[in-house]
């Protein structure tokens, strides 16, 4: 037997076990639900937690339909909390009033809940779903917040750091992939139960079988990339397939997807490749032809550009057109339309930014973040997603889509809105960049930087809770896109926390995380 045939047959066995274990804690987790509700809440947060949901969709939904008709019948503040964080994460519309059973009569939170450091977690990690209006959920996350954070410094070391976790990576706000490593550790000591193990030996082989499927689409973008040749023509351009990567392989979780998450990785790089062009290289009056260009969408309206511009419009010319033809083949819809407007509404943003900057005038803070909102690039990215994943395409569906609905925009400005908190640099680049920051300063006259600081958190809070409300049903939207739009918003503080040298560790380490460490069996 060669050393290959050996290696299949090793994989073959590694699958076929994979698949018994995978059977058995779906056993385990119905079972678990019959004979004790809180039990299957907790597993389905442990399954969740390490990003493995997607092999237990079925007994998931079967579950939580079950558990809406007990929402609040019980004292346990940890039950209650986890039944409402899972049950609105999965689309039902629980009243925030099932916490006024942890209420004093005055209608603020009973002081003896600071005991009860499991169920003050899971209040605080529950008040993350909160919408607009919603003030219980609000004085929940402050109220446990506070209480967390004062019990640090009693707590011995392995509790303090799940405490500190979860204030820090609230799980609704996280991705689930980049935190589920530290799950491992934290659980050892709280959770001791043999379909905990069972679940990390599955977990564990899971990681290890999906980071070779993404090593394998990485192979595939880089050729593609190559072969475009664009790293050569356009030699101001960045000049970064992994990074471009990286937003979809944490935006589309499921394994299965993985056609889809190599054909988003091109639009996102055109992004990239387009700011660049606004931002770093072009003159003014170029500019504004390429916006033209691209409004016109006509590959005979290039003539009169200068030759990079002709180069990119060409090259993003011919990648929209793939791609609606691959779409058209595979759902039957041709979003050539849809993909066109996303395009001239990036540029027309880019442009307005251009304009702005070669005055030295800023705009209100308010229109410098209308405009933002746009030029973020969530927009095209998340239309050419929709349009991947191939659900639920109707009129109706993509005459809304190309609105620009609250699950789009909410994530786009948090984009915007984190990337300014830092006003930060990327990578080997200068170039005009505009700040809400600066516009907010500009325009509050004697206001601080920390105030200011501090507006931009609370607005990146409020759009939050935007999302938040786009979860609960009726969602127009496919639950896949729903929730790889709430990824995107996730992804964002990985993306965009810049160190005081203007690189990006928390990035780094989801990569290496991600792409080049093996979980030991």
């Amino acid at each position: 037997m060669n050393v290959e045939t050996k290696h299949t047959r090793t994989m073959d066995d590694i699958f076929v076990q994979h698949s018994r274990k995978l059977e058995l804690l779906r056993n385990v987790l119905r079972n678990a639900a019959e004979v004790d509700a809180l039990e299957g809440l907790n597993m389905i947060d442990a399954v969740q937690r390490l990003g493995i949901d997607y092999h237990f969709q079925r007994e998931i939904d079967a579950i939580l339909h079950k558990q809406m008709s007990i929402v609040s019948a019980s004292d346990d503040l940890h039950e209650v909390a986890l039944r409402f964080r899972l049950l609105r994460q999965h689309g039902y519309s629980v009243p925030e009033d099932v916490f006024n059973n942890f209420k004093e009569s005055k209608g603020t939170f009973k002081q003896v809940l600071g005991e009860d450091i499991k169920g003050l977690m899971s209040l605080y990690e529950a008040s993350q779903l909160g919408t607009e209006g919603e003030d219980t959920l609000v004085e929940a996350e402050k109220f446990s917040g506070h209480l967390l954070k004062t019990s640090l410094s009693h707590l011995d070391h392995h509790q303090a750091r799940i405490v500190g976790n979860t204030l820090r990576n609230p799980h609704h706000r996280s991705l689930a992939s980049f935190m589920a490593r530290n799950f491992f550790v934290t659980s050892q000591a709280t959770r001791p139960n043999s379909w905990l193990t069972l679940l990390k030996e599955v977990a564990k082989i899971d990681f290890n079988m999906v980071r070779s499927r993404h090593q394998n689409e990485i192979v595939q973008i880089s050729k593609w990339w190559k072969d475009l040749g664009l790293a050569k023509e356009l030699k101001f351009a960045r000049d970064q397939p992994l990074k471009w990567y990286i937003w979809s392989m944490a935006v589309l979780t499921d394994p299965k997807l993985s056609e889809e998450r190599v054909e988003l990785t091109k639009p996102i790089s055109f992004v990239y490749l387009i700011d660049d062009i606004f931002d770093v290289y072009g003159t003014l009056d170029d500019l504004y032809l390429f916006t033209e260009a691209v409004n016109r969408w006509e590959i005979t309206a290039i003539d009169h550009l200068p030759d990079y511009m002709k180069i990119c419009f060409k090259a993003l010319y011919d990648m929209t057109n793939e791609f609606s033809c691959k779409v058209y083949q595979k759902h039957g819809w041709n979003p050539l339309q849809s993909l066109k407007i996303s395009w001239a509404s990036l540029c027309n943003a880019f442009l307005v930014e251009a304009k702005w900057f070669a005055s030295g005038k800023l705009p209100k803070s308010e229109e410098y973040l209308k405009n933002g909102i746009v030029s973020s690039g969530v927009n095209v990215v998340l239309v050419h997603m929709f349009f991947l994943l191939g659900q639920n395409i109707t009129r109706k569906s993509v005459e809304l889509l190309n609105e620009t609905p609250a699950i789009i925009s909410s994530s786009a400005a948090i984009l915007r809105l984190w990337d300014d908190l830092g006003s930060a640099k990327d990578e080997n680049q200068d170039g005009n960049d505009g700040s809400y920051v600066r516009c907010y300063l500009e325009e509050h006259e004697g206001c601080s930087i920390e105030e200011a600081r501090e507006k931009t958190i609370n607005m990146i809070s409020d759009e939050w809770k935007k999302l938040n409300r786009e979860l609960l049903s009726p969602n127009p939207f496919p639950a896949t896109f729903t929730l790889a739009s709430l990824n995107v918003a996730r992804m964002i503080p990985l993306m965009y926390s810049y160190d005081g040298n203007q690189c990006l560790p928390s990035l780094k380490e989801y990569v290496k995380l991600m792409l080049y460490e093996t979980v030991s069996m």
